[in-house]
């Protein structure tokens, strides 16, 4: 039976809540440069931005979610959400580059603790009848924040100063948390995640697979994106940059709705990116844009293969491959972010794309030969699960 219908505005509300926090994570990179030159730092310390929130919700993930296992989740979410606001407003008024740290530090927090608890809160929300409806318009979220953050921000910060796009992001985050504490209904802590779970969960090849193909094509991705803005300062002109982000955005949209539907889905989406960061740089302003629709559409399918490749491969346990997830997305996005900056700092933006796109290639490899496994144990007696996507 449908969940009563007053629970559908807290799908929405949780919705709304997952976009802040993806947009507020990459805002930075539609932003490096302004950034970069307010603060007198290069564009690779500016990089910094993205790989703090990265690290601190590798750790958060697991961390918030055990140690908040008897914490009314209602509670747990609007306390996340106005810490997400605190480092909206921080940022924006950051005197100096390490205050602005302090921020994303904040960020990472928000973005582990959130996603680890409101991820699976569809079928709590709404009922096992409209679970799957729910779950869908929870992670719709992902792909609009990621793919549409950028550009927007980028665009705010070209008419009123990349501060006013954080200041924007706190407004929405504090209006999101009282939305959750009067659309949410109270939320009583069901079987809590344990650390054994999650160490239990690396014992799985599914898992472990899973975690190096997410590992490659994440560092390819991120190690590149997070400073493709200065490389197409110089390709076109800074009025059209946003644009152009949209684009990207766009496609990105249409790559999460197509992802999954064929087998190798996963190894041809790393292909297109490696295509994607080679060329980017040998193009002109007709090509660029040519290559980021093709780039966002195959970084688009990113996220839910990997999503969807550790949930078959824990079918047991969902909340804890959430979890794993999470963590493991999130430290490699980081990484990627804090690698790019060394190769940009050291040699050049375009060196980084050429790093970049070595990488996806690797990813593209280790996909392609995991897909073609037969199914895997999952730890429970006679139950397999094949790392591949349908």
């Amino acid at each position: 039976m449908n969940a009563p219908a007053p629970r559908w505005p807290a799908v929405f509300a949780v919705t709304v809540g997952i976009f802040a926090i993806v947009t507020t994570e990459i805002l930075p990179i539609g932003l490096l440069t302004p950034i970069a030159a307010g603060f007198g730092v290069s564009a690779g310390t500016a990089g910094w931005t993205m790989t703090v929130p990265g690290f601190v919700a590798a750790v958060a993930a697991p961390v918030v979610t055990v140690a908040t296992g008897r914490v009314d989740r209602r509670l747990m979410l609007a306390v996340l959400m106005v810490l997400l606001a605190a480092a909206g407003f921080l940022a924006a008024a950051a005197p100096a580059f390490w205050v602005l740290l302090t921020a994303r530090f904040l960020v990472g927090l928000v973005i582990g603790g959130f996603w680890s608890i409101g991820a699976g809160l569809a079928p709590r929300l709404v009922g096992p009848a409209a679970a799957a409806r729910a779950t869908a318009v929870i992670f719709s979220a992902v792909p609009l924040g990621s793919v549409l953050g950028v550009p927007l921000g980028t665009l705010v910060g070209q008419f009123a100063g990349w501060r006013s796009a954080f200041l924007l992001l706190g407004v929405l985050s504090l209006g999101t948390a009282a939305a959750i504490v009067v659309l949410v209904p109270p939320l009583p802590t069901a079987e809590a995640t344990r650390l054994n779970v999650l160490s239990g969960l690396l014992r799985r090849r599914g898992v472990r697979s899973g975690l190096l193909v997410t590992f490659l094509v994440v560092l390819a991705h991120f190690g590149t994106y997070t400073y493709v803005t200065s490389l197409l300062r110089d390709v076109v002109r800074p009025e059209v940059l946003s644009g152009y982000l949209l684009a990207y955005g766009a496609a990105g949209i249409a790559g999460t709705f197509l992802a999954g539907r064929h087998r190798g889905g996963f190894a041809l989406g790393a292909v297109v990116i490696a295509v994607s960061v080679f060329v980017l740089p040998h193009t002109g302003p007709i090509g660029a844009l040519v290559v980021l629709v093709a780039w966002g559409v195959a970084y688009g399918a990113v996220p839910v293969c990997s999503q969807a490749w550790f949930a078959r491969a824990a079918p047991d346990a969902p909340e804890a491959a959430t979890v794993l997830f999470t963590s493991s997305f999130q430290a490699t996005l980081s990484a990627g972010a804090l690698a790019g900056g060394f190769v940009v700092d050291a040699v050049s933006v375009p060196a980084v794309m050429t790093c970049g796109g070595v990488v996806a290639l690797l990813a593209a490899m280790a996909a392609f030969r995991w897909s073609e496994h037969k199914p895997v144990p999952t730890g429970r007696r006679g139950a397999t699960v094949e790392p591949w996507l349908p």
